[in-house]
């Protein structure tokens, strides 16, 4: 038989899903498997929402929608992102996707030639670099100051000729670090020094604690070379949903545009209308979100440096970035095993020594996982 693609097979599995396919086989077999693993909210999608999604399918939105989104989905993403992210944005600006992850992959296909280079700033989301690698593009890694956790003018030396684009999630994810004015400064100053482009993958902006989210297409003339990348599944517990978006320049919209009507067609019809009620209907779902999740923050870091683990600034999203020295995916699996706790190394961000915890679970969970933890000692 003929060879399939070279370039799927160089693409390496999703490590967030592989952890959480073992620790699910764990439960299946009987066992009492903790899993902070994975970044999804344990709450319900606020009542609202489902409403809104259960009116418009007896209604019967259930054919085929513009493929970029339905207008009143893209009008109050448009009216969204000029009053609360500070940058202007018109309904042509917006392509509503299968989820974020969808629009960061048509973002790269619709941005990158082959040999074209991405900066990731690092520890980074495990998807970012595939997306990369089916779009043809080579990635180029940068360490992020593990003391501060913001950029500095270090950043520079990864810039050369053959660099297309610049990654940034703020707040990031697996560190839970916001970026600053300077840092988000800085990356704004060489992409517009350099003719970059950035995208700007702020889906974790309303999960910010005692810190300002600054979007990076607000600042100076970004918002010309910015795709601005954010959905529904953090902030309003629409996970299963699939339902993302970006905000770009018309050019970029209508070649990332053109990815979808190829692959996935649009998002589904009848979940956009919940959508549009997620951001038009009452935000103090969020809030009340917002606030439980600060309150279990508070708790795991106090309790891992406790155990006298240093951790990440965790200033926003819903992770505990955890230094546990030595090699993370060995504790990590010690932890799953021994101690029935599944968390994520931090090798699968490209940060070896560290481990990822979300606490996007119960504090009953989190007490009982940590107690676990503090029992298995230091390795």
């Amino acid at each position: 038989m003929k060879q399939l693609s070279e370039k799927i097979a160089a693409v390496a599995p999703s490590a967030t899903l592989s952890i959480s396919d073992k620790a699910k086989k764990m439960q299946r077999e009987g066992i009492d498997v903790i899993s902070l693993s994975i970044g999804e909210p344990d709450f319900d999608t606020p009542r609202h929402i489902k409403d809104a999604c259960i009116d418009a399918l007896n209604r019967g939105e259930t054919h085929y929608s513009p493929s970029n989104g339905i207008p009143e989905l893209l009008t109050a993403i448009s009216e969204k992102i000029s009053s609360e992210n500070h940058f202007p944005c018109r309904p042509d600006q917006v392509i509503v996707t299968c989820g974020a992850k969808d629009a960061i992959y048509e973002a790269m296909e619709a941005v990158l030639n082959p040999g074209d280079e991405t900066i990731l700033i690092t520890p980074a989301w495990v998807s970012y670099e595939p997306c990369v690698q089916i779009a043809g593009g080579k990635v180029v890694k940068h360490a992020i100051n593990e003391k501060t956790f913001q950029l500095d003018d270090s950043l520079l030396e990864r810039v050369n000729t053959k660099t297309k684009m610049i990654v940034v999630n703020s707040p990031s994810n697996p560190s839970g670090a916001v970026f600053d004015t300077n840092s988000m400064k800085l990356v704004a100053d060489i992409c517009q020094d350099y003719d970059i482009y950035a995208i700007s993958d702020e889906i974790y902006e309303k999960l910010v604690y005692a810190k300002e989210h600054i979007s990076l297409a607000a600042i100076g003339d970004m918002a010309e070379r910015t795709i601005t990348i954010n959905g529904f599944s953090k902030s309003y517990a629409m996970t299963g949903w699939r339902l993302g978006y970006a905000v770009a320049p018309v050019e970029i919209i209508r070649q990332m545009s053109k990815v979808q009507q190829h692959s996935v067609s649009q998002a589904v019809t009848f979940a956009m209308w919940g959508a549009v009620a997620a951001l038009k209907g009452d935000q103090r779902c969020v809030v009340e979100m917002r606030t439980e999740f600060d309150r279990r923050r508070k708790y795991i870091l106090s309790e891992l440096n406790r155990m006298g683990y240093e951790t990440a600034p965790a200033e926003g999203a819903f992770y505990a970035f955890v230094n546990v020295g030595g090699d993370d995916v060995q504790t990590a699996t010690r932890w799953l095993e021994q101690g029935h706790v599944a968390v994520m190394p931090g090798s699968a961000f490209y940060a070896p020594g560290w481990i990822r915890l979300s606490y996007a679970t119960s504090m009953e969970k989190l007490k009982n996982a940590m107690d676990r933890i503090q029992k298995l000692g230091r390795n």
